[in-house]
């Protein structure tokens, strides 16, 4: 029988902000860490019975994770509106006829003091996201973010952004002014990403993630469930993620929340127990990365979130709203991982997030607190 491994004592007195402890790795599992699959070895965890595929991934995650930890993000719109792309889902597409409207770029001061509130609540990771293509011809206000990366850094937190395509050159400015991971969604697979989006090609995708991993920038990018896709694709996007040079860090499972204006607004809400398999799936398939419950989290009932965390999730986004979806608030958030017997994790408790901080976080944390690297 598997137990949850435990966590030194001595990382307890630590502030939030600067815990790097994550647990030992079983040697007998790493081979998992690091194998290749191919999408019919997916395809057969996938299609698995699911209380089995529940009950293995939930195995994995014991040898890999404190399966009594879970990440608590918040994000918000710093850029509303207004998007040349095409993307069906997004309502934030200035192609699509949605109640969503343009907005410019948000000042500095009301983003730090909504960063300031989200780590009074519990959320050791903030997110920021503008609705952009990319970042050309935006100089004034990309500076204005980098300015943002580095305040909401200087508080302690884990920072994340998600701007759009990225040039090499811009992932190594985010990352000189602290930028923790950078989040850039595959969607689906391949095959079927022409049906969703135009303005943007998948490789064009990769691109931008291969620029923020050699940034040294910790990867953010999983998919969206419920976009008429099948279930040949969402092993697909599994695929594409565990066959990247290194996993992502980060893995978002979101379920479609249907937006009136845009084409996807007819298509059904995607059947629970398929998200349960598609987390599951991605557990067994990527077991040192931390899958987060996302978008359309807040229709779940208390009982159908608690087999996600089962199943491997180990991350929610919280508070008041995410980019233009709801959100589940703190206070409830934090009541139901009570029940549970769950607990935040601390900000760079991830160990390969940890990692790429390097020296910038070895600098904040006493010698005696860092973690081990050989783990």
């Amino acid at each position: 029988m598997f137990r949850a491994l435990p966590i030194r004592s001595a990382i307890r007195p630590l502030a939030r902000a600067l815990a790097t402890h994550a647990p030992s790795i079983n040697p007998r599992t790493a081979e998992a860490t690091i194998r290749t699959w191919t999408k019919q070895e997916i395809q057969t965890i996938y299609d698995s019975p699911l209380l089995d595929l529940v009950f293995r991934a939930a195995t994995i995650h014991r040898q890999h994770h404190d399966p009594s930890k879970v990440q608590l993000c918040t994000l918000m719109n710093i850029k509303t509106g207004g998007c040349s792309e095409d993307c069906s889902y997004c309502s934030q597409s200035s192609r699509h006829d949605t109640t969503t409207k343009a907005s410019r770029l948000v000042q500095i001061e009301p983003v730090l003091e909504a960063a300031r509130k989200a780590k009074e609540n519990g959320s050791t990771r903030f997110c920021m996201g503008a609705a952009w293509r990319d970042l050309a011809g935006r100089k004034s206000g990309f500076e204005r973010i980098l300015q943002m990366v580095r305040e909401v850094r200087g508080m302690g937190m884990e920072v994340c952004t998600t701007l759009g395509m990225l040039t090499p050159e811009q992932a190594r400015q985010l990352k000189e002014a602290g930028l923790t991971a950078y989040n850039h969604n595959l969607d689906t697979s391949r095959e079927f990403y022409p049906q969703v989006i135009t303005t943007r090609s998948y490789d064009d995708r990769l691109d931008t993630i291969s620029a923020v991993r050699n940034a040294g920038i910790s990867v953010c990018s999983g998919g969206i469930l419920g976009l008429g896709e099948s279930d040949v694709d969402r092993v697909g996007l599994i695929w594409e993620v565990s066959n990247m040079p290194e996993h992502p860090e980060s893995f978002p499972v979101n379920a479609l929340v249907p937006i009136p204006g845009t084409p996807l607004e007819g298509n059904d809400v995607v059947p629970y127990h398929t998200l349960v398999r598609t987390i599951a799936t991605a557990r067994v398939v990527l077991p040192r990365t931390i899958i987060r419950l996302a978008a359309g989290r807040n229709t779940l009932a208390e009982s159908e979130q608690a087999m996600c965390f089962m199943a491997g999730a180990n991350a929610v986004f919280t508070g008041e709203q995410m980019l233009t979806t709801p959100c589940s608030p703190w206070d409830e958030d934090k009541a139901m991982m009570g029940r549970w017997g769950l607990e935040g994790m601390q900000s760079f408790e991830q160990t390969s997030v940890a990692q790429k901080e390097g020296s910038r976080l070895e600098a904040l944390v006493p010698p005696v607190y860092r973690w081990n690297t050989k783990h």
